[in-house]
């Protein structure tokens, strides 16, 4: 499942060609995804401009000039390709293993009139077809059940160690599954909450209540945390991502944050942390495999 690294550069490879054009086709070749499409969604598509093109946590979002919004998720498998008459095609995202792009799994295409009035078409193909695509008023997303109850990005202003100090105050869950509920953070994901959790020597064992002191306020632990958080997002996105299996660019481009992983994927491999070299070990938690170092991570 791509993570919010690798839905963030989609969004960025789709916005140049998407915002501000004009839908003048949306082309369904089946009546579902994961889910059925919304009730007459080409026709009331079609003839719309795209006012933005952005993203809530791991959901891709289109702004549309009726005020809809179409929420978009790539599922395990979803891509978009990019076809232009003169350039050719492109792919936004990154994976690691070159996946399949057969006609057949090409499911809706949006044919495009752009701000310049050159044509293009965006091309959603997935072969599982775990993805989906969902559409609600843009003034009343928040209220959506997929985000009503969705907790700050850990990129922006919203997330701080305060906040995070609320979300976790008097938890007995792990610290790692704390992490990874989307109640808390938004859009993080197993991959960097195991980098970001070696980055800060934390355990993903110990309970996520111990980072908040009897105050409420967040300890200096509990502002590392946030801090490496936001850090080893950010530093995901310059990559473009991590490669993973079924995950690719607009461009078709792969990512490269996997070669800087420190525990994800690292098992028994030596600690990175100086003067440590422990081996990384793997456990399971909440059916998730977990890398750390039992002994830098505390």
């Amino acid at each position: 499942m791509p993570e919010l690294p690798e839905v963030e550069t989609v969004r960025r490879g789709l916005t140049p060609v998407m915002e501000g054009a004009t839908v003048q086709r949306l082309e369904l070749r089946r009546p579902d995804l994961r889910f059925p499409f919304p009730d007459q969604f080409a026709e009331i598509v079609e003839g719309q401009k795209i006012v933005s093109v952005g993203r809530r946590a791991k959901y891709l979002l289109l702004d549309l000039a009726n005020g809809q919004a179409i929420i978009m998720h790539l599922g395990m498998s979803g891509s978009y390709r990019i076809e232009k008459d003169v350039f050719g095609s492109t792919i936004p995202g990154v994976f690691h293993h070159e996946k399949p792009r057969l006609a057949a799994h090409d499911h809706v295409t949006f044919h495009l009139v752009q701000k310049s009035g050159e044509t293009a078409r965006v091309i959603y193909n997935d072969p599982r077809r775990f993805g989906f695509m969902l559409m609600h008023p843009r003034a009343e997303l928040d209220e959506h059940p997929t985000f009503k109850n969705m907790g700050a990005e850990p990129v922006g202003n919203v997330l701080s160690p305060d906040v995070l100090a609320k979300a976790m105050a008097g938890k007995g869950t792990p610290l790692k599954s704390a992490l990874l509920d989307q109640r808390v953070i938004a859009g993080l994901g197993n991959i960097y909450v195991c980098e970001a959790l070696w980055r800060s020597r934390l355990s993903p064992k110990r309970k996520a209540g111990s980072l908040v002191k009897q105050s409420g306020k967040p300890t200096d632990r509990l502002m590392t945390l946030e801090k490496h958080i936001r850090e080893v997002i950010a530093d995901a996105i310059r990559a473009g991502g991590s490669s993973l299996r079924d995950h690719t660019q607009t461009d078709g481009s792969l990512g490269y944050f996997q070669h800087s992983f420190a525990a994800y994927d690292r098992e028994g491999e030596p600690c990175r942390h100086e003067g440590c070299g422990k081996p990384i070990k793997r456990i399971v938690q909440s059916g998730r495999s977990t890398f750390y170092c039992a002994s830098c991570q505390r």
